[in-house]
C-alpha cells in the first residue's frame, strides 16, 4: 500500500502473526470476551456522557477537555483491541489488556491527535448531519448498528457482527480453521473497513473537525504514519525475513 496520502488524525493500525493464530480458538472467543463486554458496557455509558459534556464545552470554549478526550480515545482504543481479537478482525490470539492506555507491544493500536481548537459551530451539525453519508457506508460495512455513536451503548458490543466485516471475518475464520493461515486479501480489506468505521466514530464523538476521507485504506499500516509497535507481519505467512521500509509521516 502506498504511503503518499495525507495522514488522518485518527490512527488505526494492526499487525498479525500467522504463526500464532490458533485454528479453533476463534470459535470460543465470544465466550472469552464476556468480561470485556461487561466492562465495555459501562465504559460506553461513560463515553456517551463524556461526549455530551464535551459538546457543551466545545460550544462554549472551542476546546475538548483533555481529560474527557483521553477517556473517549481510551474507550475507542479498548474497543478496537477487543474487536481486533474478536469478530471485528480475528487477527490475533493475544488476549486484550484491560486498560484505556496504549499498549505498545499489543498488535492493535489506535490514537487520535489532540486538537488544540475545535469549531464551535461545526459541533452542532457534524455528528448527525455531516456524518450521514458515512453512516450509510459504515452501516454496510459493519451492519445495522452503525457503531459510530448514533445508537445506545449496548450497540457498541455488536460492532462487526454483521455487514461485510462480519461475513468476511467468518470466511477468514473458516479458512484459518482448515489451513491455519489468514488470507492476506481478506485481512487487508477487513482492516480497511474497520479503519473507516473508527475514523467515523471519532468524528461523530467530536474528537476531530477533519472530515473522514471517503477512502478505503487497506492493510494494517495507516497511511502517512510509521508503524506502531512491532513491524506488521503478513497474514499469508510469506516473509523473506527482511524488515519493511518505514514510511515517512506526511504533513
Amino acid at each position: 500500500m502506498a504511503h503518499d496520502q495525507a495522514s488522518y488524525p485518527v490512527r488505526v493500525e494492526g499487525s498479525v502473526d500467522p504463526a500464532s493464530l490458533s485454528r479453533w480458538l476463534w470459535l470460543v472467543k465470544w465466550l472469552l470476551l464476556v468480561p470485556h463486554f461487561v466492562v465495555l458496557l459501562f465504559l460506553w455509558l461513560g463515553f456517551y456522557l463524556a461526549v455530551v459534556v464535551a459538546f457543551f464545552a466545545i460550544l462554549v470554549t472551542g476546546h475538548y477537555p483533555k481529560v474527557l478526550f483521553d477517556f473517549a480515545v481510551g474507550v475507542l482504543r479498548w474497543s478496537w483491541r477487543v474487536h481486533y481479537y474478536g469478530y471485528g478482525a480475528l487477527a490475533t490470539d493475544r488476549y486484550p489488556p484491560f486498560t484505556l492506555a496504549e499498549v505498545a507491544d499489543y498488535p492493535a493500536h489506535l490514537d487520535v491527535a489532540y486538537p488544540e481548537q475545535l469549531s464551535r459551530g461545526l459541533v452542532l451539525v457534524k455528528w448527525w448531519l455531516l456524518a450521514l453519508p458515512h453512516y450509510v457506508i459504515v452501516g454496510i460495512f459493519v451492519g445495522g448498528g452503525l457503531w459510530a455513536g448514533v445508537d445506545g451503548a449496548h450497540e457498541s458490543n455488536g460492532w462487526a457482527y454483521g455487514g461485510l466485516v462480519g461475513l468476511l471475518v467468518l470466511i477468514a475464520g473458516v479458512v484459518v480453521l482448515f489451513t491455519g493461515r489468514y488470507p492476506r486479501p481478506l485481512y487487508d480489506f477487513v482492516l480497511g473497513m474497520d479503519r473507516w468505521a473508527l475514523r467515523v466514530a471519532a468524528y461523530a464523538a467530536l474528537l476531530t473537525d477533519q472530515y473522514p476521507p471517503f477512502r478505503l485504506d487497506q492493510g494494517g499500516e495507516d497511511p502517512g504514519y510509521p508503524p506502531v509497535g512491532p513491524a506488521p507481519s503478513h497474514p499469508s505467512g510469506t516473509s523473506d525475513g527482511s524488515q519493511p521500509t518505514m514510511p515517512t509521516p506526511v504533513a
